[in-house]
């Protein structure tokens, strides 16, 4: 088994509604992105996955991501975005492109993260 991870950054604004202190006001954070994926089998080349491949699905997801007030994208006006839906967000985003995804983690500073996973979660490629 073979575990791999491309990390990212993108800056965003956003407020959690309904709690009961500061973050309740608009705010930003420069979140931090690691998108880790599992794969039992290298290809011909003795690769799992290509390293570029994944970096390209990760960045095209925080470009949208990027200078946004999170609360007023489509997503996060069914969900409050907290990093925990930020982090099934990009899962989803992900998944979309390269199934072998296995979590997502999120940073809002340097001290606290959220890992999103599911028990679905297949290892293929």
């Amino acid at each position: 088994m073979f575990a791999l991870s491309v990390e990212g950054t993108f800056s965003a604004a956003h407020q959690v509604k309904g709690y009961p202190g500061d973050c309740a006001g608009l705010h930003g954070h420069t979140y931090k992105v690691q998108v880790r994926v599992k794969v039992k089998k290298l290809d011909k080349l003795g690769m799992a996955v290509d390293f570029r491949r994944l970096k390209k699905g990760l960045d095209k997801i925080l470009k949208g991501l990027d200078h946004k007030n999170l609360n007023k994208l489509t997503f996060f006006k069914k969900h409050n975005a907290t990093a925990e839906w930020v982090a099934v967000y990009i899962y989803n985003e992900m998944r979309g492109k390269i199934k072998s995804v296995a979590s997502v983690t999120i940073w809002e500073g340097p001290t606290t993260s959220v890992t999103y996973f599911t028990n679905t979660s297949h290892d293929t490629e």
